[in-house]
């Protein structure tokens, strides 16, 4: 770094990014622990709340996480999820009375926490794509999915209240299959789905539900599923814990 770049950078900022070059280059890999505050303010000549301030930018940008009475360490990320963003909604798992968890987890087996359903008054990006005035009623489910007692992923699904009052669907199991084997019950099975994804820094609320570290991210997939004739039928909202999930996606080329 040039001498006169170096000055006009915090003291905190300068130990920061000499550990993360320390990180990146492997001389501290995943797991390891890093030098302590007394270890930095002897090397740098700096207070102690300027250890922790460089401790916490490392944090803040999720890579590192501090162990209490133990110290600050690189933070490992081990895949829990590959998510196979096509074969799961393959009519083949769902028709079949399967859970498209099931593509994903491989035998292990998730822990679905239904958080609430019941009718809730249709907003914004959401009526609109059901196709519904604002304020229509919606059958709300949202749901907390665990694996191996870990908390991954958040979804809330929407639908058409009218459309699904009286099924499984307006209760908290909905059977073999699911939602969408249930709407196939009523006419209304999906045959085209449309996944929007994007990423962020979680709310206070997901964070809590999720259990995340400082400096996770979260994923969001907003799915639609559509009948045959073009109707959307449902609009999922998932946030998924980043350090979790890949997300993979196989397709032949069109």
């Amino acid at each position: 770094m040039p001498k006169d770049v170096a000055k006009r950078q915090p003291k905190y900022r300068i130990i920061a990014d000499a550990l993360k070059e320390a990180i990146a280059s492997g001389e501290y890999g995943p797991g390891d622990r890093l030098p302590g505050e007394s270890d930095l303010m002897a090397a740098y000549g700096v207070a102690r709340m300027t250890a922790r301030q460089a401790f916490a930018a490392l944090q803040a940008e999720g890579l590192t996480e501090a162990r209490k009475g133990a110290g600050v360490f690189v933070r490992q990320f081990k895949v829990v999820i590959r998510r196979r963003g096509i074969q799961r909604l393959s009519v083949e798992v769902w028709g079949a009375g399967g859970s498209i968890w099931d593509v994903d987890t491989k035998g292990r087996e998730p822990v679905v926490e239904f958080l609430s359903v019941g009718d809730e008054p249709s907003r914004g990006a959401v009526a609109k794509a059901l196709g519904l005035a604002e304020g229509a009623p919606v059958c709300v489910r949202r749901r907390r999915f665990l694996l191996g007692g870990r908390p991954v992923m958040l979804a809330t699904s929407y639908l058409d209240a009218d459309l699904v009052a009286g099924t499984p669907i307006s209760e908290p199991d909905t059977g073999p299959g699911g939602i969408y084997a249930r709407l196939a019950d009523i006419g209304h099975g999906p045959a085209r789905f449309r996944e929007e994804v994007r990423s962020r820094m979680p709310s206070g609320d997901e964070a809590a539900r999720l259990g995340l570290a400082a400096g996770t991210p979260v994923v969001l997939i907003c799915r639609t599923a559509f009948t045959a004739d073009g109707r959307a039928v449902e609009v999922n909202e998932m946030v998924l814990d980043a350090s979790a999930y890949v997300l993979e996606y196989e397709f032949d080329a069109p």
